[in-house]
């Protein structure tokens, strides 16, 4: 393990150790930009508070997979420790301004998500001399940054970085509701490190510890409910994106033949040139007065679906009713937006996806052999949480509300009383 340099002080995991290696990649140009993308662009219009960047996550990202990589009960040397941690470290450089409300832009015209960028900016950029100068293979690093590494006899290292139950999620979610003041982050993540073991391959969870994975589960879904889909941060976010879209080819924001051509997009820089061209000033000033799109309709459900399940999971279904409202309520098509929890925009839109099976948890036999079980037979919660949370909304312009809801309401129905969910 290389010396200790310093150590950085984090409100959610106190001090976090940083060393030599470590500060070195720190200081890179990718990682460095970080300090410039907001973590959840758009809910600091509903929670003042929620300012805090990339960067900071993924010190906490880095210090759990120090953690967690050094609790396993197999065999990490220091060398698969630390790289780990600088897999945790570099995970989120891909990420373009705004974080995920870029998302949509890199989906739809270059078929590409953050992801995609991390290997590329490992492998192209200062990063890479830095990882090979202290003895890392940067093109293993870049893939296990975004748990693509597909070691066929270490599965887990993916897994750590990428499941179910990953660094990843155990920093954002308490982190996210630490800044946001929301409430539901009181997860005891360590007491899941602490419980981890790796069985026939795979990172698996001690049975005894699921409460606290029940308390994981929920605090997923509370968090998507409260922070990650709530209904302003969401207007917020849909107008970043248009607004982005409207731009898109005066501002060349999809041009990217060299690394620097990525780097040079962050939260400050794009948001002003956003002010200033033609294309999308009128969206932008309507944000900086907080003239924010309204909700006009609204239904959650826990039942079945087909018309709701539809909008949600196909995008020409969601346009053709999209377009269908539009006609019916006499506006414009480009004045409704369907906005459904799987969109590319959507903070951690997989967090709302609760699929415990996924999760593998074990408990000891009677002679003390390690056996994987389903989890629903070790917790009735998750059975609650088995269903994927259908939700969609319909979203225009103030003085269209009314008209919108009707139409709405015409085409896509009313939620049985029954599955009406308020929050």
């Amino acid at each position: 393990m290389p010396r200790a340099w310093s150590f950085i002080k984090d409100p959610i995991h106190g001090y976090i150790r940083v060393n030599e290696t470590e500060r070195m990649v720190v200081d890179t140009r990718p990682v460095q930009r970080l300090r410039r993308l907001r973590q959840l662009a758009g809910s600091e219009f509903v929670y003042p508070a929620a300012n805090h960047t990339r960067f900071e996550h993924v010190l906490g990202a880095m210090h759990l997979a120090g953690a967690l990589s050094e609790v396993l009960p197999t065999h990490l040397d220091a060398h698969d420790q630390e790289q780990m941690r600088l897999a945790a470290l570099l995970h989120d450089i891909g990420h373009g301004p705004f974080s995920h409300v870029f998302e949509p832009l890199m989906v739809r015209h270059l078929k590409k998500t953050h992801e995609d960028f991390v290997p590329w900016l490992v492998n192209e950029t200062e990063v890479a001399d830095k990882l090979d100068k202290a003895g890392f293979n940067p093109h293993r690093v870049g893939l296990l940054a975004v748990g693509r590494l597909r070691d066929k006899k270490r599965p887990y290292l993916d897994q750590i970085i990428s499941s179910s139950v990953d660094i990843d999620k155990m920093d954002f979610i308490v982190r996210d509701s630490f800044h946001t003041g929301a409430g539901y982050g009181s997860v005891d993540v360590h007491r899941l490190l602490y419980t981890m073991d790796v069985i026939n391959g795979n990172l698996s969870v001690d049975g005894r510890a699921v409460a606290t994975l029940e308390s994981f589960l929920l605090a997923r879904l509370e968090s998507f409910r409260t922070i990650y889909f709530h209904r302003a941060s969401r207007a917020v976010q849909i107008m970043i994106v248009q607004a982005l879209e409207a731009a898109r080819d005066e501002l060349d924001l999809l041009s990217f033949d060299e690394p620097e051509d990525y780097l040079r997009l962050d939260d400050y820089k794009v948001w002003t040139d956003l002010r200033e061209c033609r294309k999308s000033k009128r969206i932008m000033q309507d944000l900086e007065a907080r003239r924010l799109l309204k909700c006009a309709y609204e239904k959650t459900v826990y039942a079945p679906d087909e018309l709701v399940s539809n909008v949600i999971t196909k995008d020409t279904v969601r346009l053709n009713i999209q377009n269908e409202i539009a006609n019916k309520a006499k506006v414009n098509p480009e004045e409704v937006v369907i906005d459904v929890p799987t969109l590319p925009s959507v903070p951690y839109h997989s967090a709302v996806e609760i699929q415990p099976l996924d999760i593998p948890v074990f408990k000891r036999g009677p002679s003390g052999k390690k056996e994987i079980v389903q989890l629903s037979e070790v917790s009735r919660i998750v059975g609650v949480l088995r269903e994927f949370m259908n939700l969609v909304r319909v979203y225009t312009r103030e003085q269209y509300r009314s008209r919108v809801e009707s139409a709405a309401r015409h085409i896509l129905g009313e939620a049985p009383a029954e599955v009406k969910v308020s929050y």
